[in-house]
């Protein structure tokens, strides 16, 4: 039995915190074999660690599954950030790295992580379309770009795909990008839907990035309580818990679009293979209770948000 939820493996790679690669390769079995086809991962997850587990994982499983794979950001040995690289050449370089990571002669959809100012995305998209037609890549995917870049994309090539972030607390993309989509027939695959925890109430332990993040900050991070407590209130009276709350929300307002979950553990993989949509009164109640913008604190940290295709306005 297919589900409409999908597997996002970044954070099996440590970004939050200390990971164990025996139960993370479990979750990705569990979830496969629940109905879980697409994965979602990305070349510098890690430092390369997520494909390496994600290709072990499917090892005798690939023709189960779609992956999902971004390129483009640039690291360092100190875990720095270097930017972005969407030139054709380094496309088809990543590409190959990654193809030998995850054990595989193709990827399903491919996409750059980020829009890089300095490459024309024509000239990128280009870049995948060779790669398409070599049968590298089945289809061209998007990440967090606007709807000026979608439209250019698509006119290069089609385009199946738009990772982008959407929940209770972000959702920006309904005023302009959710529309271009549906224009263009163009699906989404949604992240960030507990945002980062901060909707589930997930404990912040040693080395999470998410200490970092302004809605985590202090001062955001108390007002923030305040709103979330008033959610599980309502997952209570429900019957659900916080985290089926926060899913149900995406799932009810946007039925279109695939919710991409980064489960770690097999208990909020059952967790989240439970949740179903929220119908309409529910979807008040809660907008009641968190109109939009009442989320304290950006979703990134001012110096990502700057980066961001899909904040330009």
């Amino acid at each position: 039995m297919q589900t409409n939820i999908a597997l996002g493996c970044m954070g099996m790679s440590g970004v939050y915190g200390k990971t164990d690669d025996a139960q993370s390769i479990a979750v990705i079995h569990a979830a496969i074999e629940r109905g879980v086809t697409f994965l979602d991962t990305g070349d510098f997850y890690g430092f390369g660690h997520n494909e390496l587990l994600v290709g072990k994982a499917i090892a005798g499983r690939r023709d189960r599954v779609q992956l999902s794979v971004k390129f483009g950001a640039l690291r360092g040995p100190d875990n720095s950030w270097g930017g972005f690289d969407a030139r054709p050449a380094a496309v088809k370089n990543f590409l190959g790295y990654s193809l030998v990571r995850l054990g595989t002669d193709h990827v399903d959809v491919y996409r750059p992580a980020r829009l890089d100012p300095t490459v024309p995305i024509e000239d990128t998209i280009g870049a995948i379309a060779d790669l398409v037609k070599a049968g590298y890549v089945r289809a061209i995917g998007l990440s967090e770009v606007g709807p000026d870049t979608i439209r250019r994309a698509a006119k290069v090539h089609a385009i199946a795909d738009l990772q982008i972030e959407y929940s209770i607390a972000t959702r920006e993309p309904e005023d302009a990008i959710f529309p271009v989509l549906a224009e263009l027939g163009i699906g989404a695959t949604l992240y960030g839907v507990l945002s980062r925890g901060l909707l589930s109430a997930s404990p912040i332990g040693a080395g999470d990035a998410r200490a970092h993040m302004p809605r985590f900050a202090a001062g955001n991070r108390e007002a923030n309580a305040k709103l979330v407590a008033a959610l599980h209130r309502l997952a209570t009276r429900w019957g659900i818990t916080p985290s089926q709350l926060a899913i149900g929300y995406v799932l009810g307002k946007q039925p279109r679009f695939v919710p991409t979950l980064g489960m770690r553990t097999l208990q909020q993989l059952d967790e989240a293979l439970a949740a179903k949509p929220l119908g309409a009164e529910q979807l008040a109640e809660v907008e009641a209770v968190a109109p939009r913008g009442a989320i304290a604190g950006t979703r990134y940290a001012a110096a990502q948000m700057a980066t961001l295709d899909s904040e330009k306005r």
